[in-house]
C-alpha cells in the first residue's frame, strides 16, 4: 500500500502494511518508528527523538466502518485511509510542549 499525493492510502492489504505506511510518514517527519512484534498482532512504536519519554504504541484495527489507527488506550486516532491526518494527530500528541 502506498499513499498518493493527498496522503490517502491506496489499497489496504494488511494491518502490517498500514502500520508501515504510517511509520514511514512519521519517520519522514523525524520520529523514530519500529514495528513490534512481527510474529503477533503488530503495533507501531513511535518515539519523539528529542524527548524519548514521548512515545506511544499505535494499533491498526478493522471495524465495520473500515480500518482505523488506535492509541494504546483504545481511542481512535483516525481512519487509516487518511495517513496525513493520522500522522498529524500522532505528531501533535508526541510533540514536546
Amino acid at each position: 500500500m502506498t499513499p498518493d499525493e493527498t496522503g490517502t492510502a491506496a489499497v489496504v492489504t494488511s494491518r502490517l502494511e498500514l502500520l508501515e505506511a504510517l511509520g514511514a510518514e512519521l519517520a519522514g517527519r523525524g520520529y523514530r518508528t519500529r514495528i513490534t512484534p512481527r510474529d503477533h498482532a503488530p503495533s507501531l512504536h513511535v518515539m519523539n527523538p528529542d524527548a524519548s519519554s514521548l512515545a506511544e504504541n499505535i494499533l491498526a484495527e478493522e471495524g465495520t466502518d473500515g480500518w482505523w489507527f488506535w492509541w494504546s488506550w483504545a481511542e481512535r486516532i483516525g481512519p487509516a485511509h487518511d495517513l496525513t491526518a493520522a500522522a498529524n494527530r500522532v505528531a501533535l500528541v508526541l510533540t514536546a510542549q
